[in-house]
């Protein structure tokens, strides 16, 4: 008898019709003699709902109120759930994540998985019960009440699948596995049938939905192989592992894209070696991530430094660099909104020159204005105008011999 842990997002779990077919789902894993763990998501638009509530009440919510909010979405799908199992005959239990032993930091809104108490679950196992847990959230030591941010349902599905030593965690979403590129923009999108942590890693963190980094992250530490299937089509998806099973022949294995980013420039950085450090230690320390970073000395004395941001985090930005102007010593702040990152990615690219290259030559035949540039050993990601997104995405899906059969709408 193996373990399987079962991840369910939102859109699988949006109505009771929908819940009752993830029953159906479960109750076949069982059946063929396994123990089942389910980690699902609020329904459907709950979180935004939830969201929207607030926001009538005020415009700046405390951060430990609005978790205290949020996770009531997902106690909702684990009751009903549960429900739905118990009505067909199967013993079951829902947990919450504190009382599944979600052990997190104190950061409300975004908080990381620091340990896992599986003693409940296991004891529940043994009981020949179906473990269903709500996704996105934990507790601290001090039993505050926290959730894991944008994607934290799947990644309180890998970690329990770590935590309890599972078989394998399969993630059931609204599509049939990890594509080319997102189908819904680029009609070739072809589905995988194997990708490498390590490209699915570079992917989520470039701006592929179908699985957050974090969950890869826990898989690839932890090496549980993850399969991204679909919650409503009987078919398998795609398999999240080591090497192994690629299509050797493919360079480029995906291209991702983010729209909302915005380029700040702060101009006039005093040149000292420990500038850097502190400007990027003085915004992590507030939150705010970094991507692309790019230097260039003006002169003797100054430092131009540009880095790209989410746009919703512009206006935390501005302030904290506003309100650090004389730790930081610069002259000025400038940016550009509208932007769009677009990546290719490929563990083919270690052992094959010029891709880059290629991608440049693409972009510059389509009239496309490349403003920042980021490179790893199997990635390659360019800013550009976000009007420009879909046509550079569709034209490098094209050159790098991505296209298969176009997808039904």
């Amino acid at each position: 008898m193996a373990l399987i842990v079962q991840k369910f997002g939102g859109t699988s779990v949006g109505s009771p019709e929908k819940i009752l077919n993830v029953a159906n789902r479960v109750i076949e894993e069982k059946a063929r003699g396994n123990d089942v763990v389910v980690v699902v998501s609020a329904m459907g638009k709950t979180t935004d709902e939830l969201v929207s509530l607030a926001e009538r009440i005020t415009s700046k919510p405390s951060k430990r109120e609005m978790d205290m909010l949020l996770t009531t979405g997902e106690q909702v799908t684990i009751s009903l759930l549960t429900m739905a199992l118990l009505e067909k005959g199967y013993p079951a239990i829902s947990l919450t994540g504190w009382q599944a032993g979600m052990e997190t930091e104190a950061i409300f809104g975004n908080a990381r998985i620091m340990d896992i108490h599986t003693n409940r679950i296991a004891n529940e196992l043994k009981e020949g019960k179906i473990v269903v847990v709500a996704g996105f959230q934990g507790a601290t030591k001090d039993g505050e009440i926290t959730t894991l941010g944008r994607g934290g349902s799947d990644t309180t599905a890998v970690a329990l699948a770590a935590g309890l030593k599972a078989e394998k965690c399969d993630i059931y979403t609204d599509v049939t596995g990890v594509y080319t590129t997102d189908p819904r923009y680029v009609k070739t999108a072809r589905k995988l049938l194997s990708i490498s942590y390590d490209e699915m890693l570079e992917l989520a963190n470039l701006g592929a939905g179908v699985i957050h980094p974090r969950a890869v992250e826990f898989a690839k530490n932890y090496q549980i192989p993850l399969e991204v299937r679909s919650s409503m089509e009987a078919e398998s998806g795609t398999i999240i592992e080591e090497e192994g099973r690629m299509e050797q022949n493919l360079v480029v294995r995906g291209i991702a894209f983010e729209d909302n980013i915005t380029r700040v420039t702060v101009l006039g950085l005093k040149n000292q070696r420990a500038s850097l450090s502190t400007i990027f230690t003085t915004l992590a320390n507030n939150h705010l991530n970094v991507d692309i970073i790019i230097q260039s000395r003006t002169d003797r004395d100054t430092t131009d430094l540009s880095f790209s941001i989410h746009s919703k985090d512009l206006n935390d930005t501005l302030k904290v660099l506003k309100d650090n102007k004389e730790l930081l010593y610069f002259d000025n702040v400038q940016y550009e909104s509208n932007l769009a990152k677009v990546s290719i990615v490929g563990s083919g690219m270690v052992s094959n020159p010029g891709v880059a290259a290629q991608m440049f030559e693409v972009l510059a035949e389509q009239n496309i204005d490349v403003k920042m540039v980021s490179t790893s050993e199997i990635k390659v990601s360019t800013v550009v105008d976000e009007g420009e997104m879909v046509k550079a995405v569709e034209a490098l899906h094209d050159a790098f011999e991505l296209a298969g059969m176009p997808v039904k709408s």
